[in-house]
């Protein structure tokens, strides 16, 4: 039944006219700073031969493109996930799902991996553009995978985050402004201090992420986007379990 309710919500974002324009604009913003990086790149080129171990295209423009990505899924994804429950309780279809022979987990994991699945498409996409730079040069096929890891992993969390923020209300809008917030909150808590040790350090979002942009893949990483996707999506299924019980 996961796989159905995914299809359905996978369905459901495909005929979305809002999802197009984000994923439309989603790709014309990465694109324009692809080419901006690039010609950058292009007009130092002669400059960094003349250097040992310089820097190639993947760093100074793959890179940035896909921490570019990552700003704009911060603010994409609250947009794509608000309808997840908050308009099946606006429509007040909700109710049949929750009294139809599902268990709730099965309703969360349905929902968040159709979402998950169609933030893969614009994930895959970026890759795919900087994969196009190897026509002309040489790239750090390494480090490509390690973005794409990383933004994959980013959009996982915003994705259990904005499913968590629509299962709190039945106004998709105001689903996507706690979603957003929380997101920002997570993403920029590790500017409340310069300390490195500091416990706030642990929670924050860009600090787990920026790795990734550097081709370092760690198991703190990993397990962080771990715990930060299933916190949420076990929020989601606390409060709808708890809709359940109310009837």
């Amino acid at each position: 039944m996961i796989l159905t309710i995914a299809a359905k919500e996978l369905r459901a974002l495909f005929v979305s006219p809002l999802a197009w324009v984000v994923l439309a604009f989603f790709q014309l913003i990465l694109a324009w700073i692809l080419l901006a990086r690039l010609d950058a790149f292009l007009a130092i080129q002669s400059q960094l031969v003349a250097l040992a171990n310089s820097p190639g295209a993947t760093e100074l423009v793959i890179s940035p493109v896909f921490g570019v990505a990552s700003i704009v899924l911060v603010m994409a994804v609250p947009l794509l996930s608000m309808r997840l429950v908050a308009e099946e309780r606006r429509n007040q279809t909700m109710t049949f799902l929750l009294s139809a022979p599902l268990s709730v987990s099965e309703i969360v994991l349905g929902k968040f991996f159709g979402l998950a699945a169609f933030l893969l498409l614009p994930v895959l996409l970026i890759g795919a553009m900087g994969a196009t730079l190897a026509v002309g040069g040489r790239l750090d096929w390494g480090l490509v995978v390690s973005n794409v890891i990383g933004l994959a992993l980013v959009a996982a969390g915003l994705a259990a985050i904005g499913l968590y923020a629509s299962c709190l209300t039945a106004h998709p809008v105001v689903a996507a402004v706690t979603a957003l917030a929380i997101s920002l909150a997570l993403w920029m808590i590790n500017l409340a201090t310069s300390d490195p040790a500091s416990p706030v350090q642990v929670v924050s979002l860009l600090k787990h992420y920026e790795p990734f942009t550097k081709g370092m893949v760690s198991t703190a990483n990993l397990a962080y986007f771990a715990l930060l996707t299933g916190l949420f999506l076990a929020l989601a299924a606390r409060r709808l379990d708890a809709d359940r019980l109310r009837g």
